[in-house]
């Protein structure tokens, strides 16, 4: 079956002539890889044959690929397109969802549109406006301040544009916020994990089913151990339930000492540069482990004197035990199974599932996003989820853009994540934003709240020349700002503390960003409200983040909107 989708406001045509194949011949470039996809890709949509010509491919996704296309329109020009063909597999509800909040939403403030929608059986392939653009880890340390101000505000109004329709991206990054530095155009791409808010004006995100595509669910209770006898741990209030009696024999059957080290979606984005541009955080820098279970009592995965005491350990409890923390919650008791509170779990540590543990539900959380960006609430499964996971993600590019870092944080399972996150916003801050959305997360040491300003400068090289503003005290965590990379080996330091105290070697070594003074693109004169934007969207709460509208005003965009 042959479908041809139009955008209604698009008023010219490709011209369909038998002058104008979509043959390779001129392609002589392309590696004989890409030659082969494009010639399936006509195959498998034999209507593109008459209408483009396929240049090269462009990106190619755990979901789908984009290619570069002309069209000879009515009016004798050729125009430019961007072809993106979404793997075979795709559920047609997911697709047409993504369909829809193009043409409701997308066409303008920054938000991409569509041209046309091409489909047989089951291939798709959609037809959208090409922007040429540059990639954000080549532009990064040359853009001025001034740009990444205009870079963040056209930002929030495609963010405004879509949470008004109540559609949650989930996908924010750099590589899906495309960027013509010289036309100082921009647009927000991919809304193939986009879900709906429950007002959304999206008619197919209310009835969509998100699929979680990237690795299993967190464990019960999970712990991550940072170093000797330091460690994080995420519990839910009724606690996190077990697949199910069979997974749980397929468990004890199998190696279960394991690390699983999952390396998560950030690979495929400007994966060739990160020899070039460390990250602050490698994912080296941890050692994770994986979760409750050993194979005999003999291997211990981490320190059990710094741990819970197995034998007194309960699921669910008010009180405090040892270093397990519960939070109460009205909501959660209700939707919790009918096993008693006060049974304890005698299965932890050791290489089988308890009958309490087997009778807990289910956690289950959309996870979809780029490891990096998530949000606290998507890395410790929060149930409710809304536009302000897309708030958290633009402010983690707003932190890159400050920092001169990209990408900022890179970790290889989500409480890894969520330590590294510790180590910026602070330990106690976490756990208490986390009690607000019925989690309960628990770290062995206190971490403190870094300086952003104090972190950022120093990352990028500008601490020495950048005059603090009067008024100003000193950093509350001075020589605990950021975390170095691991260089050769893994980093292991006794405490976490230690963990984030090395920044002045890791700004000395080879990774340090070298900013003449007579070069410094208005680095050396950053207002204050550009971190206060950045602590209102890094808020650890989502109730209290800041908004894209409220974004849009806030004083550091002031001149912009004058």
């Amino acid at each position: 079956m042959e479908t041809v989708l139009k955008s209604p406001c698009d008023e010219q045509h490709p011209q369909q002539a038998e002058d104008f194949p979509g043959t390779l011949e001129q392609n002589s470039k392309l590696s004989a890889g890409i030659k082969k996809d494009i010639e399936k890709l006509y195959e498998a949509v034999p209507q593109l044959v008459n209408v483009f010509k396929i240049k090269e491919k462009i990106g190619e996704g755990t979901f789908s690929s984009v290619y570069l296309a002309t069209a000879q329109l009515q009016t004798g020009y050729e125009e430019k397109m961007a072809l993106k063909h979404l793997i075979p597999t795709s559920h047609p509800l997911r697709i047409a969802a993504e369909l829809q909040c193009l043409t409701v939403a997308g066409g303008q403030d920054n938000v991409m549109g569509v041209k046309y929608c091409f489909r047989k059986n089951d291939h798709v392939v959609i037809v959208m406006p090409y922007l040429e653009h540059e990639s954000f880890l080549d532009i990064l340390n040359s853009l001025s301040f001034e740009e990444v101000r205009e870079y963040m505000f056209n930002l929030f109004k495609a963010l405004r544009r879509i949470h008004h329709f109540g559609i949650v991206h989930r996908d924010v990054k750099p590589s899906n916020f495309l960027y013509n530095r010289q036309l100082k155009k921009y647009a927000l791409v991919d809304f193939g994990l986009a879900q709906g808010t429950p007002d959304t004006k999206i008619e197919l995100l209310k009835t969509a089913h998100s699929e979680d595509q990237q690795g299993s669910c967190l464990q019960n209770n999970p712990i991550v151990a940072l170093g000797n006898g330091v460690s994080v741990s995420v519990t839910a209030p009724k606690q996190i339930a077990q697949q199910s009696a069979s997974k749980a024999a397929d468990r004890r059957s199998s190696s279960l000492l394991k690390v699983q080290m999952k390396q998560g979606r950030a690979g495929k984005e400007d994966s060739v540069h990160h020899s070039v541009q460390r990250s602050v955080f490698g994912e080296r820098n941890f050692n994770v482990y994986s979760s409750t279970y050993q194979e005999n009592s003999s291997t211990k995965l981490i320190k059990q004197s710094k741990m819970v005491d197995v034998s007194s350990r309960k699921l669910v409890t008010k009180k405090k035990i040892i270093s397990t923390k519960t939070v109460s919650n009205g909501a959660a008791r209700k939707a919790a199974s009918g096993c008693p509170l006060s049974l304890p779990c005698d299965c932890y540590a050791t290489d089988r599932v308890c009958s309490v543990c087997l009778s807990r539900r289910q956690q289950v959380a959309p996870r979809a996003g780029t490891p990096g960006f998530r949000a606290p609430e998507v890395l410790t499964k929060c149930p409710t989820q809304t536009t302000a996971i897309d708030m958290w993600s633009a402010g983690i590019i707003f932190l890159s853009l400050l920092s001169g870092r990209y990408p900022f944080f890179k970790a290889s399972d989500d409480l890894t994540a969520l330590a590294q996150i510790m180590t910026v916003r602070g330990s106690r801050e976490t756990i208490q934003a986390a009690r607000t959305f019925g989690k309960s997360v628990v770290c062995t040491q206190v971490v403190p709240t870094q300086n952003l300003r104090t972190l950022c400068e120093k990352l990028r090289g500008t601490n020495s020349s950048c005059k603090r503003s009067q008024g100003e005290g000193p950093s509350r965590s001075e020589n605990n700002t950021a975390l170095p990379v691991a260089a050769d080996k893994p980093y292991a330091p006794e405490t976490l503390g230690k963990q984030i105290q090395h920044l002045q070697s890791f700004q000395e070594g080879d990774g340090a960003l070298e900013v003449k003074a007579t070069d410094m693109k208005g680095w050396d004169q950053v207002p204050d409200e550009a971190y206060d934007l950045l602590d209102k969207l890094l808020d650890l709460n989502p109730a209290t983040r800041i908004t894209a509208k409220e974004a849009l005003l806030h004083p550091f965009f002031q001149d912009i909107r004058l």
